[in-house]
C-alpha cells in the first residue's frame, strides 16, 4: 500500500468512521487483491488458482457411505447376499480413481520455470477440473441413492439385481463422461499461443 493511500485511508476514518467503515473496507480489500495480483504475478503467472478434483472424491466417499448402510441393513436380514450387494460400493470407489487421473493430466501441463502459464491455461485446467469433479459428485450421489435402495430392494427380490446393475452402470458413465470432457478441456490449455 502506498503511503498517501494509507493517509486517506486514516483521515476516512477519523472524520467518521461508522459512515466510511464500508468504502475503507472496500478500498483496503482492494488495495490487498492489487497487491496480492502483483505478487502473483511477479513468481511468473497470471493464472487464477486450479481446483483439485476433491469433488470426485467426495462423490465416491458419499456413493461408498450411502450403499455401505444399504448393504449392513440389508446383511442383517440376508446375510448371504453382502458380497453380491458389495458391487455399488466397488463402481462408488472407482470414481476416485477418475479425480486421480485428472490430476495428474492438469499437473503435467504446468510448468511455470519452463514455459509461461497464462490465462487461458488456468481457466481450461479450472474448467477441466470441474467438469470431472461436478460430473463424479453427481455420479457418486447417484450411485450411492440406487446403491442403497437396490441392495435393499435385491434382499426382498432377487429379480431387480440387474436392473439395479444397469442403473449403476449408467450413473458410472456419467463420471467417465466428465473424465473425457475434462481430458478435451485440458488438451486445448497451451493452445492459445504460437510456439
Amino acid at each position: 500500500m502506498r503511503r498517501g493511500e494509507k493517509k486517506r485511508i486514516q483521515s476516512l476514518q477519523r472524520s467518521d468512521p461508522i459512515k466510511n467503515i464500508l468504502s475503507v473496507n472496500r478500498e483496503e480489500c482492494l488495495l490487498q487483491r492489487s497487491a496480492a495480483m502483483k505478487r502473483h504475478r511477479s513468481l511468473g503467472s497470471s493464472a487464477p488458482p486450479r481446483p483439485s478434483s476433491s469433488h470426485v472424491c467426495m462423490g465416491a466417499a458419499y456413493g461408498t457411505a450411502k450403499s455401505g448402510v444399504g448393504v449392513a441393513s440389508m446383511g442383517v436380514m440376508r446375510p448371504e447376499l453382502v458380497m453380491k450387494s458389495i458391487v455399488p460400493v466397488v463402481m462408488a470407489g472407482v470414481l476416485g480413481i477418475y479425480g486421480l487421473i485428472i490430476a495428474v493430466i492438469i499437473s503435467t501441463g504446468i510448468n511455470p520455470k519452463a514455459k509461461s502459464y497464462y490465462l487461458f491455461d488456468g481457466y481450461a485446467h479450472l474448467s477441466s477440473g470441474l467438469a470431472c469433479g461436478l460430473a463424479g459428485l453427481s455420479a457418486g450421489m447417484a450411485i450411492g441413492i440406487v446403491g442403497d435402495a437396490g441392495v435393499r430392494a435385491n434382499a426382498q427380490q432377487p429379480k431387480l439385481f440387474v436392473g439395479m446393475i444397469l442403473i449403476l452402470i449408467f450413473a458410472e458413465a456419467l463420471a467417465l463422461y466428465g473424465l473425457i470432457v475434462g481430458i478435451i478441456l485440458s488438451s486445448r490449455s497451451g493452445q492459445s499461443r504460437a510456439d
